[in-house]
Protein backbone atom coordinates (compact mmCIF):
# COMPACT_ATOMS: atom_id res chain seq x y z
CA UNK A 1 0.00 0.00 0.00
CA UNK A 2 0.87 3.72 -0.72
CA UNK A 3 -0.37 6.50 1.20
CA UNK A 4 0.37 9.68 2.97
CA UNK A 5 0.19 9.87 7.28
CA UNK A 6 -3.05 11.72 7.75
CA UNK A 7 -2.00 14.90 9.47
CA UNK A 8 -4.94 15.13 11.24
CA UNK A 9 -7.08 11.68 10.75
CA UNK A 10 -4.44 9.39 11.73
CA UNK A 11 -3.64 11.41 15.15
CA UNK A 12 -4.70 10.30 18.36
CA UNK A 13 -3.62 10.61 22.35
CA UNK A 14 -1.63 8.15 23.74
CA UNK A 15 -3.80 5.87 25.38
CA UNK A 16 -6.16 2.56 25.15
CA UNK A 17 -8.98 4.95 23.39
CA UNK A 18 -7.20 5.60 20.50
CA UNK A 19 -8.33 2.01 19.36
CA UNK A 20 -11.49 2.76 19.18
CA UNK A 21 -10.69 5.97 16.99
CA UNK A 22 -10.89 5.40 13.35
CA UNK A 23 -7.35 6.16 12.27
CA UNK A 24 -7.19 5.72 8.57
CA UNK A 25 -3.94 4.19 8.25
CA UNK A 26 -3.67 2.37 11.45
CA UNK A 27 -7.33 0.61 10.56
CA UNK A 28 -6.31 -0.47 6.88
CA UNK A 29 -3.91 -3.09 8.92
CA UNK A 30 -6.65 -4.51 11.15
CA UNK A 31 -8.90 -5.85 8.41
CA UNK A 32 -9.04 -9.55 8.27
CA UNK A 33 -9.60 -9.75 4.23
CA UNK A 34 -6.96 -7.25 3.58
CA UNK A 35 -3.58 -8.32 3.89
CA UNK A 36 -1.40 -5.58 3.84
CA UNK A 37 2.03 -7.01 3.46
CA UNK A 38 4.05 -3.62 2.95
CA UNK A 39 3.61 -0.10 3.64
CA UNK A 40 5.35 3.19 1.91
CA UNK A 41 4.12 6.10 4.41
CA UNK A 42 4.50 8.93 2.95
CA UNK A 43 5.42 12.01 5.16
CA UNK A 44 6.56 15.64 5.52
CA UNK A 45 9.31 16.22 7.53
CA UNK A 46 7.09 18.32 10.47
CA UNK A 47 5.03 15.20 10.89
CA UNK A 48 7.77 12.75 11.14
CA UNK A 49 6.39 12.09 14.62
CA UNK A 50 3.55 11.27 13.87
CA UNK A 51 4.88 8.82 11.17
CA UNK A 52 6.71 6.91 13.43
CA UNK A 53 3.45 6.82 15.97
CA UNK A 54 1.49 5.44 13.33
CA UNK A 55 4.51 2.53 12.19
CA UNK A 56 4.52 1.44 15.91
CA UNK A 57 0.74 0.96 16.11
CA UNK A 58 0.84 -0.91 12.73
CA UNK A 59 3.07 -3.18 14.09
CA UNK A 60 1.18 -3.91 17.08
CA UNK A 61 -2.15 -4.84 14.94
CA UNK A 62 -0.15 -6.30 12.09
CA UNK A 63 3.01 -7.37 13.16
CA UNK A 64 3.48 -9.31 9.56
CA UNK A 65 3.55 -5.68 7.85
CA UNK A 66 6.15 -4.03 7.13
CA UNK A 67 6.19 -0.12 7.36
CA UNK A 68 8.45 2.10 5.49
CA UNK A 69 8.97 5.76 6.35
CA UNK A 70 8.91 7.83 3.30
CA UNK A 71 9.50 11.54 3.85
CA UNK A 72 8.56 13.98 0.87
CA UNK A 73 8.53 17.78 1.30
CA UNK A 74 6.60 20.17 -0.38
CA UNK A 75 7.55 24.30 -0.43
CA UNK A 76 3.65 24.76 -1.18
CA UNK A 77 1.27 21.29 -0.43
CA UNK A 78 -1.58 23.05 -2.36
CA UNK A 79 0.87 23.87 -5.50
CA UNK A 80 -0.49 21.14 -7.91
CA UNK A 81 2.54 21.14 -10.33
CA UNK A 82 5.47 20.91 -7.07
CA UNK A 83 3.10 17.46 -5.85
CA UNK A 84 2.95 16.06 -9.13
CA UNK A 85 5.80 16.24 -10.13
CA UNK A 86 7.30 15.15 -6.82
CA UNK A 87 5.14 12.52 -6.67
CA UNK A 88 6.03 11.44 -10.17
CA UNK A 89 9.71 11.19 -9.11
CA UNK A 90 8.86 8.95 -6.56
CA UNK A 91 6.65 6.69 -8.39
CA UNK A 92 9.88 6.95 -11.71
CA UNK A 93 12.85 5.84 -8.54
CA UNK A 94 10.22 3.36 -7.18
CA UNK A 95 10.97 -0.37 -7.85
CA UNK A 96 7.27 -1.54 -8.98
CA UNK A 97 7.62 -5.71 -9.24
CA UNK A 98 3.50 -5.79 -10.58
CA UNK A 99 4.02 -9.73 -11.73
CA UNK A 100 5.60 -10.35 -8.04
CA UNK A 101 2.94 -7.70 -6.18
CA UNK A 102 -0.24 -5.93 -5.94
CA UNK A 103 -0.50 -2.48 -5.41
CA UNK A 104 -2.98 -0.99 -3.55
CA UNK A 105 -2.90 3.59 -3.65
CA UNK A 106 -4.88 5.17 -0.65
CA UNK A 107 -6.70 8.34 -1.67
CA UNK A 108 -8.23 8.54 1.38
CA UNK A 109 -5.43 10.16 3.59
CA UNK A 110 -2.91 13.47 2.74
CA UNK A 111 -4.86 17.05 1.16
CA UNK A 112 -7.12 17.03 -1.81
CA UNK A 113 -4.08 17.94 -3.83
CA UNK A 114 -1.87 15.02 -3.23
CA UNK A 115 -5.35 13.38 -3.29
CA UNK A 116 -5.84 14.27 -7.08
CA UNK A 117 -2.36 13.61 -7.97
CA UNK A 118 -2.33 9.91 -6.44
CA UNK A 119 -5.07 9.22 -8.85
CA UNK A 120 -3.94 10.70 -12.07
CA UNK A 121 -0.59 8.74 -11.00
CA UNK A 122 -2.47 5.55 -11.23
CA UNK A 123 -4.36 6.51 -14.08
CA UNK A 124 -1.45 6.92 -16.26
CA UNK A 125 0.15 3.93 -14.80
CA UNK A 126 3.18 5.19 -13.35
CA UNK A 127 1.36 4.17 -9.92
CA UNK A 128 0.83 0.50 -11.24
CA UNK A 129 -1.55 -0.15 -8.87
CA UNK A 130 -5.45 -0.21 -7.53
CA UNK A 131 -7.11 3.21 -5.86
CA UNK A 132 -8.83 2.53 -2.49
CA UNK A 133 -10.64 4.54 -0.23
CA UNK A 134 -11.63 3.88 2.99
CA UNK A 135 -14.26 5.33 5.97
CA UNK A 136 -15.30 4.43 9.16
CA UNK A 137 -18.24 2.50 10.29
CA UNK A 138 -21.29 3.09 10.37
CA UNK A 139 -24.19 2.44 12.77
CA UNK A 140 -21.79 -0.23 14.50
CA UNK A 141 -19.84 0.14 17.69
CA UNK A 142 -16.89 2.39 16.96
CA UNK A 143 -13.63 -0.39 16.31
CA UNK A 144 -11.12 1.99 14.70
CA UNK A 145 -11.17 -0.19 11.87
CA UNK A 146 -13.66 1.15 9.09
CA UNK A 147 -14.45 -0.01 5.86
CA UNK A 148 -12.47 0.07 3.05
CA UNK A 149 -13.18 -0.05 -1.03
CA UNK A 150 -11.75 0.06 -4.28
CA UNK A 151 -13.19 3.10 -6.40
CA UNK A 152 -13.25 5.15 -9.16
CA UNK A 153 -13.13 8.91 -8.98
CA UNK A 154 -15.09 11.67 -11.11
CA UNK A 155 -12.62 14.22 -12.51
CA UNK A 156 -14.69 16.07 -14.16
CA UNK A 157 -14.83 19.58 -11.46
CA UNK A 158 -10.48 19.35 -11.89
CA UNK A 159 -10.33 21.02 -14.80
CA UNK A 160 -8.17 23.34 -13.82
CA UNK A 161 -5.35 20.89 -14.16
CA UNK A 162 -6.37 19.92 -17.64
CA UNK A 163 -3.40 21.09 -18.51
CA UNK A 164 -1.08 18.81 -16.63
CA UNK A 165 -2.73 16.52 -18.73
CA UNK A 166 -1.70 18.20 -22.17
CA UNK A 167 1.90 18.47 -20.91
CA UNK A 168 2.27 14.43 -20.09
CA UNK A 169 1.13 13.73 -23.61
CA UNK A 170 3.22 15.92 -25.05
CA UNK A 171 6.39 14.29 -22.86
CA UNK A 172 5.80 11.22 -24.24
CA UNK A 173 5.41 12.45 -27.68
CA UNK A 174 8.66 13.66 -27.46
CA UNK A 175 9.96 10.88 -25.82
CA UNK A 176 8.89 9.04 -29.21
CA UNK A 177 10.83 11.21 -31.46
CA UNK A 178 14.06 10.58 -29.15
CA UNK A 179 13.50 14.41 -28.10
CA UNK A 180 13.88 15.50 -31.56
CA UNK A 181 11.58 18.88 -32.51
CA UNK A 182 10.39 17.72 -35.94
CA UNK A 183 8.15 19.96 -37.24
CA UNK A 184 6.43 18.01 -40.18
CA UNK A 185 2.62 18.38 -38.97
CA UNK A 186 1.58 15.25 -40.28
CA UNK A 187 4.30 13.07 -38.78
CA UNK A 188 3.71 14.77 -35.25
CA UNK A 189 0.16 14.07 -35.53
CA UNK A 190 1.01 10.23 -36.27
CA UNK A 191 3.46 9.96 -33.17
CA UNK A 192 0.56 11.79 -30.90
CA UNK A 193 -1.30 9.13 -32.09
CA UNK A 194 0.99 6.38 -31.49
CA UNK A 195 1.68 7.81 -28.00
CA UNK A 196 -1.96 7.23 -27.04
CA UNK A 197 -2.18 3.68 -28.08
CA UNK A 198 0.94 2.91 -26.52
CA UNK A 199 0.02 3.73 -23.21
CA UNK A 200 -3.81 2.46 -23.44
CA UNK A 201 -3.99 -0.81 -25.63
CA UNK A 202 -2.13 -4.21 -26.11
CA UNK A 203 -2.82 -4.83 -29.08
CA UNK A 204 -0.77 -5.45 -31.93
CA UNK A 205 0.65 -2.23 -33.58
CA UNK A 206 1.48 -2.04 -37.83
CA UNK A 207 4.20 0.34 -38.65
CA UNK A 208 4.39 0.62 -42.50
CA UNK A 209 6.93 2.81 -44.12
CA UNK A 210 10.42 2.33 -46.36
CA UNK A 211 13.50 0.80 -45.22
CA UNK A 212 15.26 3.33 -43.14
CA UNK A 213 12.10 5.45 -42.12
CA UNK A 214 12.80 4.61 -38.59
CA UNK A 215 10.49 1.65 -38.30
CA UNK A 216 13.04 -0.41 -35.80
CA UNK A 217 13.42 2.69 -33.18
CA UNK A 218 10.01 3.84 -32.89
CA UNK A 219 9.05 0.21 -31.86
CA UNK A 220 12.10 0.45 -29.54
CA UNK A 221 10.96 4.00 -28.00
CA UNK A 222 7.32 2.45 -27.59
CA UNK A 223 8.74 -0.45 -25.55
CA UNK A 224 10.91 2.29 -23.84
CA UNK A 225 7.44 4.36 -22.86
CA UNK A 226 5.59 1.16 -21.97
CA UNK A 227 8.14 0.27 -19.66
CA UNK A 228 8.27 3.70 -18.13
CA UNK A 229 4.92 3.47 -17.21
CA UNK A 230 5.25 -0.03 -15.81
CA UNK A 231 3.35 -2.11 -18.50
CA UNK A 232 5.97 -4.21 -19.15
CA UNK A 233 8.38 -6.10 -17.22
CA UNK A 234 9.52 -8.20 -20.23
CA UNK A 235 12.58 -7.77 -22.92
CA UNK A 236 12.04 -6.07 -26.04
CA UNK A 237 12.72 -8.56 -28.68
CA UNK A 238 13.65 -7.97 -32.40
CA UNK A 239 13.63 -9.67 -35.55
CA UNK A 240 13.77 -9.02 -39.21
CA UNK A 241 11.77 -12.09 -40.85
CA UNK A 242 13.57 -11.51 -43.90
CA UNK A 243 16.30 -13.89 -42.08
CA UNK A 244 13.68 -16.59 -41.10
CA UNK A 245 13.44 -18.78 -43.71
CA UNK A 246 12.88 -22.38 -44.38
CA UNK A 247 12.49 -25.38 -41.51
CA UNK A 248 14.56 -22.51 -39.01
CA UNK A 249 12.16 -20.04 -39.29
CA UNK A 250 9.45 -22.33 -37.16
CA UNK A 251 12.30 -23.11 -34.61
CA UNK A 252 13.79 -19.46 -34.25
CA UNK A 253 10.35 -18.32 -33.22
CA UNK A 254 8.55 -20.74 -31.68
CA UNK A 255 11.31 -22.93 -29.96
CA UNK A 256 12.02 -26.66 -30.26
CA UNK A 257 12.44 -30.02 -28.18
CA UNK A 258 15.88 -31.45 -28.00
CA UNK A 259 15.70 -34.15 -31.03
CA UNK A 260 12.89 -32.55 -33.00
CA UNK A 261 15.01 -32.25 -36.11
CA UNK A 262 18.23 -33.01 -36.65
CA UNK A 263 21.01 -31.02 -35.29
CA UNK A 264 18.60 -29.93 -32.91
CA UNK A 265 20.48 -31.05 -29.75
CA UNK A 266 19.17 -28.92 -27.23
CA UNK A 267 15.89 -27.77 -26.24
CA UNK A 268 15.33 -23.87 -27.44
CA UNK A 269 12.63 -21.49 -26.54
CA UNK A 270 12.45 -19.56 -29.15
CA UNK A 271 11.78 -15.17 -30.22
CA UNK A 272 8.17 -15.98 -28.79
CA UNK A 273 9.15 -17.26 -25.12
CA UNK A 274 12.21 -14.38 -24.95
CA UNK A 275 9.40 -11.74 -25.16
CA UNK A 276 7.43 -13.01 -22.58
CA UNK A 277 5.79 -9.63 -21.00
CA UNK A 278 7.32 -7.50 -23.00
CA UNK A 279 7.38 -6.82 -26.78
CA UNK A 280 8.22 -8.83 -30.09
CA UNK A 281 8.83 -6.53 -32.73
CA UNK A 282 8.98 -8.43 -35.85
CA UNK A 283 10.49 -6.54 -39.19
CA UNK A 284 9.50 -6.80 -42.95
CA UNK A 285 6.64 -9.58 -41.14
CA UNK A 286 5.44 -9.81 -44.69
CA UNK A 287 8.52 -11.76 -45.34
CA UNK A 288 7.05 -14.53 -43.04
CA UNK A 289 5.83 -17.82 -44.38
CA UNK A 290 2.10 -18.79 -44.25
CA UNK A 291 2.70 -21.43 -41.82
CA UNK A 292 4.58 -19.34 -39.42
CA UNK A 293 1.74 -16.81 -40.36
CA UNK A 294 -0.91 -18.54 -38.69
CA UNK A 295 0.74 -19.35 -35.67
CA UNK A 296 2.03 -16.17 -34.95
CA UNK A 297 -1.98 -15.27 -35.69
CA UNK A 298 -2.98 -17.83 -32.85
CA UNK A 299 0.15 -16.80 -31.00
CA UNK A 300 -1.51 -13.36 -30.38
CA UNK A 301 -4.88 -14.09 -30.16
CA UNK A 302 -4.72 -17.28 -27.77
CA UNK A 303 -1.29 -16.47 -26.14
CA UNK A 304 -0.10 -20.25 -27.15
CA UNK A 305 1.80 -22.16 -29.30
CA UNK A 306 3.30 -25.57 -29.96
CA UNK A 307 7.30 -25.80 -30.50
CA UNK A 308 8.58 -27.93 -32.98
CA UNK A 309 8.77 -31.14 -32.00
CA UNK A 310 6.57 -30.78 -28.91
CA UNK A 311 3.53 -32.13 -27.66
CA UNK A 312 2.90 -29.53 -25.10
CA UNK A 313 1.93 -26.12 -26.03
CA UNK A 314 3.93 -23.12 -24.38
CA UNK A 315 2.40 -19.86 -23.46
CA UNK A 316 3.71 -16.49 -23.91
CA UNK A 317 1.76 -12.79 -22.60
CA UNK A 318 3.83 -10.61 -25.14
CA UNK A 319 2.29 -7.62 -27.50
CA UNK A 320 3.50 -7.50 -31.00
CA UNK A 321 4.93 -5.02 -33.16
CA UNK A 322 5.03 -5.68 -37.04
CA UNK A 323 7.18 -3.50 -39.39
CA UNK A 324 6.97 -3.82 -42.97
CA UNK A 325 8.25 -1.37 -46.35
CA UNK A 326 5.35 -3.42 -48.34
CA UNK A 327 1.86 -2.94 -48.83
CA UNK A 328 0.60 -5.97 -47.29
CA UNK A 329 -2.51 -5.54 -48.49
CA UNK A 330 -1.29 -6.25 -51.82
CA UNK A 331 0.59 -9.74 -50.81
CA UNK A 332 -3.03 -10.42 -49.41
CA UNK A 333 -4.70 -10.34 -52.67
CA UNK A 334 -1.68 -12.25 -54.05
CA UNK A 335 -1.60 -15.33 -51.78
CA UNK A 336 1.53 -14.15 -49.78
CA UNK A 337 0.01 -13.22 -46.81
CA UNK A 338 -3.16 -14.42 -44.53
CA UNK A 339 -6.05 -12.01 -44.52
CA UNK A 340 -7.09 -13.29 -40.95
CA UNK A 341 -3.61 -12.12 -39.85
CA UNK A 342 -3.58 -8.79 -41.71
CA UNK A 343 -7.24 -8.19 -40.57
CA UNK A 344 -5.61 -8.75 -36.48
CA UNK A 345 -2.51 -6.50 -37.39
CA UNK A 346 -4.79 -3.61 -38.89
CA UNK A 347 -6.23 -2.39 -35.73
CA UNK A 348 -3.49 -0.11 -35.38
CA UNK A 349 -1.55 1.14 -38.39
CA UNK A 350 0.98 3.37 -38.70
CA UNK A 351 2.63 4.46 -42.21
CA UNK A 352 5.75 6.56 -41.41
CA UNK A 353 6.80 8.84 -44.59
CA UNK A 354 10.08 9.02 -46.23
CA UNK A 355 12.53 11.41 -45.21
CA UNK A 356 11.47 13.15 -48.62
CA UNK A 357 8.08 13.45 -47.53
CA UNK A 358 9.63 15.45 -44.22
CA UNK A 359 12.23 18.14 -45.78
CA UNK A 360 11.63 20.57 -42.60
CA UNK A 361 12.82 17.40 -40.45
CA UNK A 362 16.14 17.16 -41.86
CA UNK A 363 17.54 19.73 -39.71
CA UNK A 364 16.32 18.59 -36.31
CA UNK A 365 17.63 15.19 -37.30
CA UNK A 366 20.96 16.97 -38.40
CA UNK A 367 21.89 18.10 -34.77
CA UNK A 368 20.37 14.70 -33.52
CA UNK A 369 23.10 13.30 -35.11
CA UNK A 370 25.43 15.33 -34.34
CA UNK A 371 24.54 14.62 -30.65
CA UNK A 372 24.52 10.84 -31.47
CA UNK A 373 28.26 10.60 -33.40
CA UNK A 374 29.52 13.21 -29.92
CA UNK A 375 27.95 10.41 -27.66
CA UNK A 376 28.99 7.24 -29.95
CA UNK A 377 32.79 8.78 -30.38
CA UNK A 378 33.14 11.18 -27.65
CA UNK A 379 33.66 14.01 -30.00
CA UNK A 380 31.55 17.19 -30.04
CA UNK A 381 31.82 18.50 -33.96
CA UNK A 382 29.54 21.28 -35.18
CA UNK A 383 28.84 23.13 -38.56
CA UNK A 384 30.71 26.63 -39.50
CA UNK A 385 27.76 28.81 -40.67
CA UNK A 386 28.35 28.81 -44.53
CA UNK A 387 28.84 24.67 -44.28
CA UNK A 388 25.45 23.94 -42.66
CA UNK A 389 23.60 26.36 -44.66
CA UNK A 390 25.41 25.00 -47.96
CA UNK A 391 24.24 21.46 -46.90
CA UNK A 392 20.36 22.20 -45.50
CA UNK A 393 20.30 24.07 -49.19
CA UNK A 394 21.46 20.31 -50.64
CA UNK A 395 19.52 18.33 -48.17
CA UNK A 396 16.01 19.54 -48.84
CA UNK A 397 16.29 20.05 -52.60
CA UNK A 398 13.47 18.51 -54.86
CA UNK A 399 16.41 16.79 -56.04
CA UNK A 400 17.51 14.98 -53.42
CA UNK A 401 16.54 11.58 -53.33
CA UNK A 402 17.47 10.38 -49.35
CA UNK A 403 16.92 6.74 -50.80
CA UNK A 404 18.37 5.19 -47.92
CA UNK A 405 16.19 7.22 -45.55
CA UNK A 406 17.40 8.32 -42.02
CA UNK A 407 20.17 5.64 -42.28
CA UNK A 408 21.24 7.70 -45.38
CA UNK A 409 21.26 10.88 -43.46
CA UNK A 410 23.16 9.35 -40.26
CA UNK A 411 25.86 8.10 -42.27
CA UNK A 412 26.36 11.09 -43.87
CA UNK A 413 26.43 13.35 -40.76
CA UNK A 414 28.93 10.65 -39.67
CA UNK A 415 31.10 10.77 -42.65
CA UNK A 416 30.96 14.45 -42.72
CA UNK A 417 31.58 14.38 -38.65
CA UNK A 418 34.74 11.79 -39.36
CA UNK A 419 36.35 13.69 -42.12
CA UNK A 420 35.85 17.11 -40.55
CA UNK A 421 39.07 19.33 -39.91
CA UNK A 422 39.74 19.83 -36.17
CA UNK A 423 35.57 19.21 -35.34
CA UNK A 424 34.57 21.74 -37.63
CA UNK A 425 32.60 20.98 -40.33
CA UNK A 426 33.70 23.00 -43.13
CA UNK A 427 32.55 24.05 -46.93
CA UNK A 428 34.51 21.74 -48.54
CA UNK A 429 33.82 18.96 -46.18
CA UNK A 430 30.17 19.24 -47.65
CA UNK A 431 31.34 19.78 -50.70
CA UNK A 432 32.42 16.64 -50.91
CA UNK A 433 29.79 14.08 -49.23
CA UNK A 434 27.25 15.91 -51.63
CA UNK A 435 29.64 14.45 -54.60
CA UNK A 436 29.74 10.87 -53.25
CA UNK A 437 25.52 11.08 -52.40
CA UNK A 438 24.96 12.08 -56.07
CA UNK A 439 27.18 9.15 -57.24
CA UNK A 440 25.11 7.17 -55.08
CA UNK A 441 22.06 8.02 -55.60
CA UNK A 442 22.65 8.27 -59.89
CA UNK A 443 23.59 4.40 -59.75
CA UNK A 444 20.65 3.17 -61.07
CA UNK A 445 19.67 3.36 -64.49
CA UNK A 446 16.06 5.48 -64.45
CA UNK A 447 13.93 5.77 -66.81
CA UNK A 448 14.23 9.54 -67.67
CA UNK A 449 11.67 12.19 -66.35
CA UNK A 450 10.67 13.81 -69.38
CA UNK A 451 7.17 13.85 -71.09
CA UNK A 452 8.59 13.21 -74.32
CA UNK A 453 9.39 9.40 -73.24
CA UNK A 454 5.73 8.94 -72.13
CA UNK A 455 3.68 11.23 -74.28
CA UNK A 456 3.54 10.34 -78.24
CA UNK A 457 3.90 14.47 -80.24
CA UNK A 458 0.17 14.88 -80.42
CA UNK A 459 -0.76 14.04 -77.48
CA UNK A 460 2.50 16.63 -76.06
CA UNK A 461 1.71 19.39 -78.25
CA UNK A 462 -2.23 19.66 -77.20
CA UNK A 463 -1.09 20.26 -73.50
CA UNK A 464 -0.06 23.75 -72.17
CA UNK A 465 3.05 24.44 -71.05
CA UNK A 466 1.94 25.49 -67.82
CA UNK A 467 0.10 21.89 -67.53
CA UNK A 468 3.79 20.40 -68.95
CA UNK A 469 5.79 21.68 -65.79
CA UNK A 470 3.06 20.27 -63.36
CA UNK A 471 3.07 16.80 -65.11
CA UNK A 472 6.88 16.61 -65.15
CA UNK A 473 6.84 16.72 -61.53
CA UNK A 474 4.15 14.54 -60.97
CA UNK A 475 5.98 12.20 -62.92
CA UNK A 476 9.41 12.96 -61.17
CA UNK A 477 7.64 12.44 -57.62
CA UNK A 478 5.48 8.92 -58.84
CA UNK A 479 8.78 7.44 -59.99
CA UNK A 480 10.71 8.09 -56.67
CA UNK A 481 7.55 6.45 -55.14
CA UNK A 482 7.05 2.58 -54.04
CA UNK A 483 3.36 3.57 -53.89
CA UNK A 484 0.30 5.86 -55.59
CA UNK A 485 -0.66 6.33 -52.05
CA UNK A 486 2.75 7.22 -51.28
CA UNK A 487 3.08 9.37 -54.60
CA UNK A 488 -0.22 10.96 -53.16
CA UNK A 489 0.68 11.74 -50.09
CA UNK A 490 3.84 13.63 -51.30
CA UNK A 491 1.84 15.56 -53.63
CA UNK A 492 -1.00 16.66 -51.69
CA UNK A 493 0.43 16.83 -48.41
CA UNK A 494 -0.52 20.39 -47.89
CA UNK A 495 -4.13 20.05 -49.54
CA UNK A 496 -4.69 16.68 -47.38
CA UNK A 497 -4.52 18.51 -43.67
CA UNK A 498 -7.38 20.43 -44.26
CA UNK A 499 -9.56 17.84 -45.29
CA UNK A 500 -11.85 15.10 -43.03
CA UNK A 501 -11.23 12.44 -44.98
CA UNK A 502 -8.75 12.04 -48.36
CA UNK A 503 -7.61 9.76 -50.43
CA UNK A 504 -5.05 10.46 -52.32
CA UNK A 505 -4.10 7.45 -54.49
CA UNK A 506 -7.35 8.27 -56.12
CA UNK A 507 -6.92 11.85 -57.28
CA UNK A 508 -3.73 10.57 -58.40
CA UNK A 509 -5.02 8.13 -60.53
CA UNK A 510 -7.58 10.17 -62.16
CA UNK A 511 -5.01 12.96 -62.61
CA UNK A 512 -3.11 10.71 -64.21
CA UNK A 513 -6.19 9.30 -66.59
CA UNK A 514 -6.29 12.87 -67.59
CA UNK A 515 -3.24 12.72 -70.02
CA UNK A 516 -3.49 8.80 -70.52
CA UNK A 517 -1.19 7.59 -67.91
CA UNK A 518 -1.41 5.23 -65.39
CA UNK A 519 0.84 3.72 -62.37
CA UNK A 520 1.67 0.58 -63.96
CA UNK A 521 3.16 2.32 -67.25
CA UNK A 522 5.39 4.70 -65.01
CA UNK A 523 7.14 2.44 -62.87
CA UNK A 524 7.38 0.45 -66.39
Amino acid sequence: MIGFVGSTLDASKMGPSRWHKWRPTVGLCMHEDLRVDRLELIHGGVHEGLARYVQSDIGSVSPETEVRLRQLDFTNPWDFEEVYGKLLDFARAYPFDPDAEDYLIHITTGTHVAQICLFLLTEARYLPGRLLQTNPSRGQAPDGVGLWSVIDLDLSRYDSIATRFAVAAAEGSSFLKSGIDTRNPAFNRMIDEIEQVAVRSRAPILLMGPTGAGKSQLARRVFELKRLKHQVTGAFVEVNCATLKGDSAMSALFGHKKGAFTGAAADRPGLLRAADKGILFLDEIGELGLDEQAMILRAIEEKRFLPVGSDKEASSEFQLIAGTNAELGDAVAGGMFRDDLFARLNLWTFELPALRERIEDIEPNLDYELDRFAEREGVRVSFNKEARRAFLSFATAPDALWSGNFRDLAATVTRMATFAPAGRIDVATVEAEKARLKRFWGGGARVPDTLEALLDGETLESIDPFDRVQLAEVVRICRRSRSLSEAGRTLFSASRARRASSNDADRLRKYLHRFGLDWAGLQA
